[in-house]
């Protein structure tokens, strides 16, 4: 620990610019895999969306056991020239990200059946261990970044504003792309796409490594006790995972993460708007319809979550989300653009989540120093995102199995007429299940409050303030 103990110091707006730029960057790659890489393999490359099915749970279950052994890294391996934790990781995996996202984009058409689902498979999977790489150390990094509560609450406002930029700025553009003006699908544009993500991966990941300062040193390897002393400790990753399973708030902001997946189940929308609405393109213009939301939502959140809580306002958020997305199953609406509209108000529960999930993040494992004086930020994080990734798992190959199901025909140019009606039930289904399991999450198990987290924050600080009086001490007494 720094002996002038800088973790409190307030976080700059260009600190917080660089923290958004590290989402953004990783987003670019993953939201655009997420929401377009299932139509890319059922339009262009004519693969069966059940054999996705089969193959985004069987590539995500092994991401989601990969996260835990990958982000323990930074909490038992130091690289790079730096005293930094976190963001030399970050710097190793960034390019091979932006290199699997091309890979996944490959137009591999003409290749022999076997080869082209071996290219996609392989692909796919490279992809995730990639995006692990990167993602799992910067996430971890809010923890050393500050210990203040609020400070933390604008990190993970200016996270969640990363993946709403791609999804505002960058989605957008990709609809107009991967579709040629009679709705067939570009080959070329999902390629270009894919360019674009990339180039943009590396540059926004090098201004987080620019901007971004982690102030809280801790050797790699420590114990802080109850009356502030520090000790050696020998790192144990299946103790920390072990320990992780019985942190209460942690195992709540997982279950409810799993919701959140139903949430943001994007891939089907480009199938509603193409099959449903028959005007693919017009998704264009969700960026414009969603713009005035999170422009009310950068303003609000912080606000009430200071005023009523995070956890109050989580829930709150849930249950709104909830009756939206029941009024619109239950009243068709034939218009796209009012259709967005509609859609963006009753998602903003869902906003609410994804503004404040990383602060409740950072607030869980500050929980697990407080239970037991030992800190693994890198390792719970990725305990963390181990949900996140069974969610994904979960919610993507129920997508592409339910794709197939409602009656999805491959390389048919037309689809039946069934289809697109049974893909607005299926598109408005999954954000309601998912406000459940997060009030699931949040509202049964998640269990601090905003009294009891200022309380392990003043415990914390005030071991940490006795850490640093004791090493200025022994560094007075070396002296003498």
């Amino acid at each position: 620990m720094n002996k002038e103990n800088p973790s409190n110091q307030k976080v700059s707006v260009l600190e917080q610019f660089g923290y958004f730029c590290g989402d953004f960057g990783g987003s670019l790659v993953n939201l655009y895999v997420s929401a377009f890489f299932l139509t890319f393999c059922t339009y262009v490359l004519g693969i069966d969306p059940k054999w996705m099915a089969g193959l985004i749970l069987v590539a995500k279950i092994w991401d989601a056991i990969n996260d835990p052994l990958i982000g323990s890294l930074p909490d038992h391996f130091h690289i790079g020239k730096t005293q930094d934790k976190f963001k030399p990781w970050v710097k190793l995996f960034m390019v091979p990200l932006a290199v699997a996202g091309l890979m996944c984009f490959a137009d591999v058409s003409s290749f022999p059946s076997l080869l082209k689902h071996t290219w996609v498979a392989v692909s796919y999977i490279l992809y995730g261990m990639a995006y692990t790489g990167t993602s799992m150390p910067y996430g971890a990094m809010a923890s050393v970044i500050t210990t203040d509560p609020v400070e933390r609450t604008k990190l993970s406002r200016a996270r969640s504003f990363g993946g709403m930029g791609v999804g505002m700025l960058f989605l957008p553009i990709v609809s107009l792309a991967i579709w040629d003006a009679n709705n067939n699908p570009n080959a070329g544009g999902y390629f270009l796409m894919a360019v674009i993500a990339g180039i943009g991966t590396i540059v926004f990941y090098s201004m987080l490594i620019a901007f971004s300062k982690e102030r809280v040193r801790q050797p790699l390897k420590y114990s802080v006790q109850a009356d502030g002393t520090r000790t050696k400790a020998k790192f144990s990753f299946f103790k920390v995972v072990r320990e992780a399973f019985t942190n209460r708030p942690l195992v709540g902001v997982m279950i409810a993460s799993i919701g959140s997946m139903f949430f943001s189940a994007q891939s089907v929308n480009s199938y509603l708007y193409r099959e449903y609405y028959h005007q693919p393109r017009v998704m264009a213009a969700s960026s414009y319809i969603s713009l005035p939301m999170m422009f009310l939502a950068f303003w609000l959140v912080p606000h009430l979550s200071k005023k009523i809580g995070k956890r109050t306002l989580i829930l709150i958020g849930a249950v709104l989300s909830l009756i939206g997305y029941s009024i619109l199953l239950a009243f068709p609406i034939s218009n796209p653009y009012v259709f967005m509209f509609a859609n963006t108000v009753a998602g903003f529960g869902s906003t609410i989540f994804i503004m404040l999930v990383w602060a409740l993040v950072t607030d869980a494992i500050d929980y697990q120093e407080y239970k037991n004086g030992e800190r693994s930020d890198g390792t719970l994080y990725s305990v963390y995102t181990f949900s996140r990734k069974i969610g994904s798992a979960i919610v993507n190959a129920i997508i592409s199995w339910a794709i197939g199901a409602i009656g999805f025909v491959k390389g048919a140019k037309v689809q039946p007429e069934t289809f697109g009606p049974n893909v607005r039930i299926l598109t408005l289904t999954m954000p309601m299940i998912g406000a459940l399991i997060t009030l699931l999450g949040i509202g049964l198990i998640y269990n601090l409050n905003q009294k009891k987290t200022q309380e392990v924050h003043g415990v914390l600080e005030a071991r940490r303030k006795a850490a640093a009086a004791d090493e200025n001490t022994d560094g007075e007494a070396e002296d003498k």
